[in-house]
């Protein structure tokens, strides 16, 4: 006799076959894509992001902060976007497949609470050479397609996770970290998007400039040679003296005319608060000018960072005290994603 399977029976089959796969599903959010020289959902509507920066997941986690409580404060905010910043040695020490455990729990936090993913492999100095402003940052180009390659096999059919940023901050530091040309850096991130692509990865490649992910004015003349990426710039108050607007537009902003553009870092602090370096000392005037030309011109944005140690802090306790900058953002994305 044949019994027909009850459907409990079907669903436990069909939830340990979806977490055997290896694969993150997920058809909640709309998927993110490249129209032109804006992001747009499922059915063509132009997306703009607001949101905040996670400082590691591997340092919330291990601090004990890691949770879906963090993710809310997040959201209560005003963000519709959050960036999680790897770093090469916490993917190492952590390993592949813990590492993704940890990932694929703050994607479904996000993904409950409506948040996009930007995920970021956080490394500083120029992958040419191997060369490194911090030995938390060494990588090379062969773990860095390795990374991607996991990413794009672990979250390709997720849309949650809408963004691929290839490397944080791609610098020369004026040759303290070797050379490299554009044309050098350009194939580099080129074999990156590749590798993504072919191993099924939808997300949006997010390229950044050199100069500490500052400067992208080689993209007038020698684009990317990929669709559907957006470019990244870190536009740190003490990059240019004041005023900023037109020498923002000619470093970067005129790229906005062509393709999207995501500030992925803005941020400050004054001279005297906690944590304050070069190049994010300032005060709110800076918190202005940005949030003025990222609305006039549709650029997206992610404030650096939640997080009460790493500067320049957006809360300086964890019960989620506002600093000086937090409580500008705060204000700023709240009205910003009303």
């Amino acid at each position: 006799m044949i019994r027909k399977k009850s459907p409990v029976f079907l669903f436990v089959i069909l939830f340990y076959a979806v977490q055997l796969s290896g694969q993150v599903t997920n058809t909640e959010l709309s998927r993110i894509s490249v129209k032109g020289n804006a992001f747009v959902d499922e059915v063509g509507k132009i997306m703009v992001f607001r949101g905040l920066n996670t400082s590691d997941p591997d340092k919330l986690e291990k601090q004990g902060h890691w949770n879906k409580a963090y993710f809310e404060e997040i959201k209560n905010w005003g963000a519709n976007v959050v960036r999680f910043p790897i770093h090469p040695r916490a993917w190492r020490e952590r390993g592949e497949k813990e590492y993704i455990a940890l990932l694929d729990q703050g994607i479904g936090w996000a993904t409950e609470l409506g948040l996009y993913i930007i995920i970021d492999w956080h490394s500083i100095g120029n992958l040419r050479s191997n060369l490194y402003q911090h030995p938390m940052y060494n990588t090379t180009l062969t773990e860095t397609l390795e990374f991607w390659r996991a990413m794009a096999l672990q979250y390709k059919d997720h849309n949650t996770v809408a963004f691929f940023e290839l490397f944080n901050e791609p610098t020369v530091g004026s040759g303290r970290f070797g050379i490299c040309s554009w044309g050098q850096w350009k194939e580099m991130m080129e074999e990156v998007i590749t590798v993504i692509r072919v191993n099924g990865g939808k997300a949006v490649p997010l390229v950044a400039g050199f100069n500490w992910a500052y400067d992208l004015t080689p993209v007038k003349e020698n684009p990317i040679n990929a669709a559907g990426i957006a470019y990244v710039s870190h536009p740190y108050p003490q990059k240019r003296e004041k005023p900023w607007e037109d020498q923002w537009t000619r470093d970067w902003g005129y790229a906005a005319e062509k393709y999207p553009l995501f500030l992925t870092e803005i941020g400050f602090c004054g001279a005297d608060d906690r944590g304050a370096h070069i190049p994010v000392i300032s005060d709110e005037s800076y918190g202005d000018a940005i949030t003025t030309y990222t609305r006039e011109k549709g650029i997206s944005y992610v404030v650096w960072v939640f997080d009460p140690q790493w500067s320049p802090m957006l809360f300086t306790d964890w019960e989620f005290t506002p600093s000086r900058q937090g409580k500008y953002f705060k204000k700023a994305l709240q009205e910003a994603n009303r």
